[in-house]
């Protein structure tokens, strides 16, 4: 079998004159000045090893070697220039193929003649000619050296060529290569291994990272030169990381490093942070400098490599000194900032004079609230002002004098929000208004040039009872004519909207400080008029309430995009919904960035990428959900106070007020400091995969959609197309609070299957992990060319389920014995063939292995939205490691439903659960659940744990059970199953066993029956492996290497080509996803037995 497609943690990254290389397979991105970079090439160089450094020779032609080496490997690449476009392909120099040294390679550098001066393994240096075949032509070792983590070459020629070396004991040893019997330096200052070293030769510096999360700075002149320790000094000792510092480099006089805390650091010349940049989903292993232009480049464990362009540093925010006691502000423009003081007044900011003018209306009051928005086609703002006596005044903020006032309520003004609304004529504006008791008023404002705004009455409704009740954000839907509002107790109301209007309000004039009523309906007086008008207008009761979404906290915004509604709160999550028979249904709830606490708004761009505004800690952030970066970081002391955000194409602006002063942050827009080359997967190990199948695109080539799970406590939802050889994420599921250990899709059988759609790929998937923990979505992928991906990908959250609050609904519960909190999922099996003929209701069952020695099976009502536990059993007293289920149908058309569960003593049990699958209604009544009973067969496969189980029907009720191991071993039996005709009770019997000890090096952890006589393993040792299996004998086939160390999980399917064959593909997940594809290849003819 042979690689299609490789994500795996980056490994080394080297800019070889315009083009970016990033390992552990060499990948080649093309920059183009100051546009984007596009990818260039990729070439698996080392074959089974995986490429640990690159480095570039000095060159100026249109060809560029570049030495590749990982392991004990070495190779020599060419990165050439061609076409008329400027393209660049990657190739293998003549001579400089991959080739094994003997000892690991810990660096090299180009010296003179184009040969490479390499570093192994226990401190030999030499000279190395790579051409021919490649020869050694100088060679030494250098004594006491001790064990090695990482080096660095100095010098051109052998006599001046000099090795700094570091140690797993902290100490930086120095070398001459030509007087290797004794070291010439010995740095010390570091508590632990050096894992990384830079050198720069025209200033003398050299520069140490080390697992004691520290980064050194060395003045070391000439690195081969100095009488002993007296020839170098400590300049400057950095502490910032949080983790681990993996890799180091100079720019300047000043180190970069990147750790394992996912952090970038640019350290300033006193041993503190200058800059900070972060964005990848995992710890950083590798980091580049480009010498022209001043790029670094990062990539890490997530598998993502991400271009960083030089910027300048954000501006600060400047005090602009308010004339009066600030109560809140309000951004009318870059530049331009309401002020409103605590004793009603309002001023405005006029950045070009710098000071303030106040704006000629009538006090507002202690408590008044503050909203604008601007009009279009001019620069300017219509605003309005809630006074705390109950009063709205509106008023354009260039025309203050022609101001309209109203006196809605008899008590003081609680919420105001501008909601343009669909349909409206462009100088009509709907505003929303909050009173006391819970009144809301909803009215459409005119503005006319030259005259005070024009106010309609066109709605009035009730808010639900509540300590908090007043609106804090509101939008009209397009469809139906619905007003979604949500309130301060964390509630979305949906509102029916679409009334006939009411009468025309009465507007009043407010000019040279006097009050004259300006009538447009009644002539009666202005304030008793609007008090008494809207009492014909009816109080309107919601249509649909999601009482406390959001927690008591409150709802900071809803907005609309896509055909969706999106809610935010201040409880750090936004939420998804879609209407449904004009009724609010959550669809999946986000939590966009660990620390956000408070999530004002959402906004989307016209690239695709989401924003994200809120606060993290006391700070307020603008992220990005593209890139996984904060925008903007600002730091203001916290949302609790008044602040205000502003932003266009050109500039964007945050006020906010800080210890009684009103501070102005503002920068002109500027293309994005970071540019993601390899999108990011999980930072962390993939425990889990499965494939949901194929989708056509048209104009594009096919591809796969899989999901993964994660140590990260995410699932991912993701394309890899075999024409592009890349991994692409779609979309991320949040919901775990632990990590995700195990897969499970509930496929529709065929077009009458619920769930199917003929519009692309439509699944349930099971995911499930620590405490105790089982989520299911609804996933619909489909093809969209006109999106970035060309795939789209809808997931609605179904259900979830958790052993520990399932434990505090049972009764009699201290007579039980408590669930294990710690308790995790480690395998899920869909139940396949539930007929509406057994049950009254649709359901989906989930058999499910569980750590604390228990097989559990689930049922999911989808439409209820229910996940209910059905029935367990603790036979296996101990860790279960696999289940799996499968449908026996007899001669007449019985059904059995059969499961198997594989423990960590080696053991393989089978279970009839068609008792308890036929009983599952009664899940929904009573508190104590039927066991499984017994096991109808135990057998002892292995010696220890089973790591992978996998079945495959065969002909005449039989079927073929295939497991693997941690001792390495592969077992095989054949099962038959039968019922017996008197009592109808299912019998198993093993008709045969097969037993390949040590088929393995390490553990097997994935295995698959492709066909009836063809198996697929794969173990720790990363090689997989083709048998062929036939009665009493199993026989390799093929053996393949793959890249992904730490092999979790294997996943696989078949494509018949045009020619009738069958295309076996196949997923690995671990520290990486890698995919492969291959065709069966001849099976041997098997000797007669004798």
């Amino acid at each position: 079998m042979e690689s299609v497609a490789l994500v795996a943690p980056v490994t080394a990254l080297e800019f070889a004159g315009d083009v970016l290389l990033a390992g552990p397979e060499v990948v080649a991105f093309r920059l183009s000045g100051g546009g984007p970079a596009a990818a260039a090439g990729r070439r698996n160089v080392l074959r089974e090893a995986s490429v640990q450094g690159l480095r570039a020779e000095s060159s100026s032609g249109e060809a560029v070697r570049v030495a590749a080496f990982g392991g004990r490997c070495l190779a020599v690449l060419t990165v050439r220039r061609v076409g008329p476009g400027g393209g660049s392909r990657l190739a293998a120099c003549g001579g400089g193929a991959a080739r094994e040294l003997g000892a690991r390679v810990w660096e090299a550098r180009w010296t003179a003649g184009g040969r490479l001066a390499l570093a192994l393994g226990g401190g030999t240096v030499g000279i190395y000619d790579w051409r021919s075949g490649g020869s050694w032509l100088q060679r030494t070792s250098c004594s006491g050296a001790g064990a090695l983590r990482c080096a660095v070459l100095a010098g051109t020629g052998w006599m001046r060529l000099a090795l700094a070396a570091g140690t797993a004991t902290g100490i930086v040893v120095v070398w001459r290569a030509a007087e290797a019997t004794a070291p010439r330096r010995r740095l010390c200052g570091h508590r632990g291994a050096v894992l990384a070293l830079c050198y720069s030769a025209p200033r003398g510096l050299l520069v140490s990272a080390s697992e004691d999360r520290s980064v050194r700075l060395w003045a070391v002149g000439e690195l081969g030169g100095g009488d002993g320790d007296m020839g170098s000094s400590c300049l400057m000792v950095c502490y910032g990381h949080g983790a681990r510092v993996a890799a180091v480099a100079l720019r300047g006089p000043r180190p970069v490093s990147v750790g394992e805390d996912g952090a970038c650091l640019e350290w300033d010349g006193c041993g503190g942070v200058g800059r900070a940049r972060r964005g990848h989903r995992g710890a950083l292993r590798a980091l580049a400098l480009r010498p022209a232009g001043g790029c670094l480049a990062t990539g890490g464990d997530d598998g993502g490599v991400r271009l960083w362009r030089p910027q300048q540093a954000a501006p600060m925010a400047e005090a602009l000194g308010p004339p009066g006691r600030p109560r809140s502000v309000l951004l009318v423009g870059p530049r331009r900032v309401l002020l409103l003081d605590e004793a009603g007044g309002l001023a405005a900011y006029q950045a070009a004079a710098g000071r303030w003018v106040p704006v000629p209306l009538a006090a507002g009051g202690s408590r008044g609230v503050l909203a604008a928005i601007p009009l279009p086609g001019a620069d300017e703002a219509l605003c309005a002002l809630g006074c705390g006596d109950g009063r709205l005044l509106l008023f354009a903020l260039g025309r203050p004098g022609d101001a309209t006032a109203l006196r809605l309520f008899e008590g003081g003004v609680r919420g105001l929000s501008w909601a343009p609304r669909p349909g409206q004529p462009p100088d009509t504006t709907a505003l929303v208004i909050s009173g006391p008791d819970g009144e809301m008023l909803w009215m459409d404002v005119v503005h006319r040039s030259g005259q005070a705004p024009g106010v309609r009455l066109m709605g009035r409704y009730l808010l639900p009872p509540c300590k908090q009740r007043w609106h804090t954000c509101a939008t009209f839907l397009s469809q139906g004519g619905l007003l979604l509002c949500g309130d301060r107790r964390g509630s979305l109301l949906l509102f029916h909207c679409s009334s006939s209007p009411g009468r025309a309000v009465e507007s009043t004039s407010i000019a040279n400080g006097g009050i004259e009523p300006v009538h447009e309906g009644s002539g009666s007086q202005w304030e008793p008029s609007c008090l008494l008008h809207k009492r014909h207008l009816p109080l309107e009761a919601p249509l649909s309430v999601l009482f406390g979404l959001h927690g008591k906290t409150g709802v900071t915004s809803v907005t609309c995009h896509g055909g969706y509604i999106y809610s935010t709160g201040r409880d750090g999550v936004y939420r998804q919904l879609h209407l449904q028979a004009q009724q609010l249904e959550v669809l999946r709830k986000h939590r966009p960035c660990k620390g956000l606490q408070w999530i004002e708004e959402l906004r989307f761009t016209m690239d695709g990428d989401l924003l994200v505004l809120g606060f993290h800690a006391d700070n307020f952030v603008v992220w990005s959900s593209r890139t996984g970066e904060n925008l903007h970081c600002i730091p203001c002391g916290g949302g609790h106070r008044s602040w205000s955000y502003w932003s266009n194409s050109s500039a964007e602006a945050f006020a906010f007020i800080k210890c009684g002063d009103v501070m102005l942050y503002h920068c002109e827009a500027k293309p994005h400091e970071q540019q993601v080359l390899l999108a990011s997967l999980h930072g962390r190990e993939i425990t889990c995969v499965r494939r949901l199948g194929t989708v056509e695109i048209p104009g594009h080539s096919t591809v796969n959609v899989f999901i993964t799970g994660s140590e990260d406590t995410t699932v991912c939802i993701l394309m890899i197309s075999e024409h592009s050889q890349t991994a692409m994420p779609l979309t991320w599921l949040s919901d775990h609070i632990s990590s995700v250990r195990a897969l499970a899709l509930a496929l529709p059988a065929g077009p009458a299957a619920e769930g199917f759609s003929n519009k692309g790929l439509s699944a349930l998937l099971f995911s499930a992990g620590g405490r105790a923990q089982i989520e299911c979505y609804r996933l619909l992928c489909a093809g969209n060319p006109a999106s970035k991906s060309a795939v789209t990908c809808h997931v609605v959250h179904v259900a979830s389920h958790r052993l520990d609050e399932h434990w505090e609904r049972k009764k009699n519960r201290h007579k039980l014995v408590k669930m294990d909190p710690e308790t995790r999922y480690m395998s899920l099996s869909v139940m396949p063939g539930t007929s509406s003929k057994q049950l009254p209701t649709s359901w989906t069952f989930l058999a499910t292995a569980c750590s604390d020695g228990s097989v559990r099976v689930f049922g999911l009502l989808e439409a209820a939205r229910k996940l209910l536990l059905v029935a367990e059993s603790f036979h296996h007293q101990r860790c279960v490691l696999k289940v799996e289920a499968f449908l026996y149908t007899g001669a007449g058309g019985e059904r059995r439903h059969l499961l198997c569960s594989a423990a960590t003593d080696g053991s393989i049990a089978f279970w009839d659960i068609t008792g308890p699958i036929a009983d599952a209604a009664d899940a929904l009544h009573q508190p104590v659940f039927p066991a499984l009973g017994s096991p109808l067969l135990t057998v002892m496969a292995h010696s220890c744990g089973v790591n992978s189980l996998h079945l495959h029907e065969m002909p005449e009720g039989q079927y073929l059970v295939a497991s693997g191991s941690d001792d390495g071993s592969i077992h095989i039996c054949l099962l038959e199953v039968t019922l017996d005709e008197a009592t109808a009770a299912t019998c198993l019997r093993i008709l045969e066993r097969v037993t390949r000890p040590c088929a393995h090096a390490a553990h097997v952890t994935g295995i698959r029956l492709l066909q009836h006589n063809l198996l697929l393993s794969a173990s720790v040792d990363q090689r997989l492996t083709l048998w062929h299996w036939a009665p009493g004998r199993l026989d390799a086939l093929s053996t393949t290497f793959f890249h992904v160390p730490d092999l979790a999980e294997l996943d696989c399917w078949e494509v018949a080509e045009a020619s009738g064959e069958l295309r076996y593909y196949c997923v690995l997940c671990g520290q990486g996803l890698e995919m492969l594809q291959g065709m069966a290849p001849p099976i041997p003819q098997l000797e007669a037995p004798q």
